[in-house]
């Protein structure tokens, strides 16, 4: 697998000329590209940035892409710092780790002098570059440079050459809820199913979905009739108005007087509640009512 370019944001942030006094005081001096002076480095005399937001590596990969560097070499100079006693990596870890695997004893590079500010920045972006990166460590990247750098979505995406739309969606993940995120991270859904679970706003019922897209192997479609149906309320029964209910009480009350032989009237008081009244004009009457109702 051969090495990655540097991406859009990176090279915008690469001054093109370098002057006399800032070219770097080592032998090994290669041919010029683009204006920028490329020097050969021994690998003993670099060191990895300790603020590097990338820390694993995938060593298969890293194999591939040694193999990669004995058969053709390091195709793009790496990006270092100069400190002095030491030149730090400011973009190109991948391939210095590579390159050691290799065999190499030097490796191609770039020397510029960065502001902390700088050296920050282009480490994130190029952390944007990685295709290793899961989609939440992905968002998580842009939203520290948005956050640390004061990135508007269209500038950030410009930076890493994507559109605005892809890094919005990207971003959005980010509300996910955390077991949710989990989720992603482990594959166990997909980015599909994310953005689906993102119209569930409760995030107990959101993870709870989830579970069920991994246990259920249920598709996007499903999660969307899923949120459609979290939608619909429960259908209400019609309060009857209070007509409805006197011509209901009136009929219960004439089959009971049928039924009783007395005088029955019935009031109610429109939410459910109400009270019967049985007329009776003796206590003889009163226990055949009694006996009738027994």
């Amino acid at each position: 697998m051969a090495a990655r370019g540097l991406g859009k944001g990176l090279e915008a942030m690469i001054p093109k000329t370098v002057s006399k006094e800032e070219k770097p005081q080592i032998k090994e001096q290669v041919t010029a590209v683009e204006g920028d002076i490329i020097t050969n480095v021994k690998l003993t005399k670099i060191e990895p940035n300790r603020e590097q937001p990338r820390k694993n590596f995938d060593e298969d990969a890293l194999e591939e892409l040694a193999d990669s560097i004995r058969l053709h070499g390091v195709i793009n100079p790496i990006m270092l710092q100069d400190r002095k006693d030491h030149y730090e990596i400011v973009a190109g870890e991948r391939r210095w780790r590579a390159a050691r695997m290799a065999g190499l004893k030097e490796i191609p590079a770039i020397i510029r002098n960065y502001t902390e500010r700088e050296l920050e920045e282009i480490a994130l972006l190029d952390n944007t570059q990685r295709e290793d990166l899961n989609p939440i460590e992905i968002a998580t990247t842009y939203k520290r440079l948005m956050d640390k750098f004061g990135y508007k979505q269209d500038d950030l995406a410009d930076r890493v050459s994507k559109s605005r739309s892809a890094v919005a969606n990207s971003l959005r993940l980010l509300k996910l809820a955390e077991d949710v995120q989990r989720m992603l991270i482990e594959e166990k859904i997909s980015m599909g199913h994310a953005r689906a679970l993102l119209a569930i706003e409760d995030p107990v019922k959101q993870y709870e979905v989830a579970e069920r897209v991994f246990d259920e192997k249920l598709s996007v479609r499903d999660i969307e009739k899923i949120v459609k149906d979290f939608g619909k309320e429960p259908k209400q029964k019609k309060p009857k108005s209070s007509e409805e209910f006197d011509v209901f009480y009136k009929d219960i009350a004439e089959k009971l007087k049928a039924s009783l032989g007395t005088k029955v009237n019935i009031t109610g008081k429109g939410d459910g509640t109400g009270k019967i009244e049985i007329e009776f004009f003796s206590n003889d009457e009163l226990d055949r009512l009694v006996a009738k109702m027994k």
